[in-house]
């Protein structure tokens, strides 16, 4: 198999205390032989709101050329409503980021369930599964407009996170545009550890029985360490490469044995206070397991 290009998601930097701007973080992207930027759709980075014109938007386009990096990904931000409670609302901003998406010619858009990972008042737990599938499969059919791929992260600080409901989720919305995105982190707080989860389910062969659980439905990974912690946001705390519990001797040849045939992998320094210095390791460690198991 070929080697991968490698990714790094920019949000990592936009969510710094003092956020490194694009023009910046695309500089040294390039400078550390980045393929490409997993692009946050967060301000001050790729938010819709602020690449709102034609020439705004070739602007950004020119950034990214110039510095030879491609976008992997597009993590749409849809933070500010809830999409159980505020669904119509939450599909419309999907729906504007997918546009915005499309005229930049950005095909693959990261999502999350939308909702924290407590049941709302009044609800079962198999109506909120029903209503995460539903939501999932309208915006998988408007993405599709945009010849756009949806890639689902399942995590512990949103809704949905037990490995069984993941895969039950993924075969409700059976929709060809839509798949999992298999962060490794993620992945192991889910499987090892069961962080969050409404029903208990956690898997006796860890994050390696949940990869092969996913054969032939991950679309997009996300690759970081993990050292068993949730951070102050409730989710995965993305612990630099050798920081944590993770053998990506084991992980990676997994997830290709499970069909993982995307064209990248994606760095992931989210909520990292170090992720600006950590990024250069981390892409030493990332070429090394990408050469070993090309």
């Amino acid at each position: 198999m070929a080697k991968k290009k490698v990714s790094i998601g920019s949000w990592a930097y936009a969510f710094l205390e003092t956020p490194i701007l694009l023009p910046e973080a695309s500089k040294k992207l390039s400078e550390l032989k980045f393929d490409g930027i997993s692009m946050g759709g967060f301000a001050p980075h790729a938010a819709p709101k602020d690449w709102d014109t034609d020439e705004k938007r070739a602007e950004l386009a020119k950034l990214l050329s110039d510095n030879g990096l491609e976008v992997a990904d597009y993590a749409v931000d849809l933070w500010s409503v809830d999409s159980l409670k505020q669904t119509e609302a939450w599909i419309g901003l999907f729906e504007e980021s997918s546009d915005f998406a499309g005229k930049m010619g950005w095909k693959t858009i990261r999502v999350d369930t939308g909702a924290p990972p407590v049941l709302p008042e009044g609800w079962t737990y198999g109506q909120a599964r029903a209503k995460v599938a539903d939501n999932f499969k309208r915006i998988s059919k408007y993405a599709a407009r945009h010849g756009q791929q949806v890639v689902w992260e399942f995590e512990p600080g949103f809704i949905v996170n037990e490995p069984k409901y993941i895969l039950e989720t993924y075969e409700k919305v059976d929709e060809p545009n839509f798949s999992i995105l298999f962060d490794t982190c993620h992945g192991y707080m889910s499987a090892a550890k069961g962080a969050n989860h409404i029903e208990p389910d956690v898997l006796a062969g860890g994050i390696l029985e949940f990869i092969d659980l996913l054969k032939g439905k991950i679309g997009f990974v996300h690759v970081i360490d993990s050292d068993g912690t949730l951070n102050g946001e409730n989710t995965s705390t993305h612990a630099p490469f050798g920081q944590g519990a993770l053998n990506f001797d084991e992980v990676v040849p997994a997830l290709l044995d499970a069909g993982y045939a995307g064209d990248w992998w994606a760095i992931d320094l989210c909520e990292c206070p170090d992720a600006w210095e950590a990024t250069a390791d981390c892409k030493k460690f990332v070429d090394a397991f990408n050469e070993k198991f090309a």
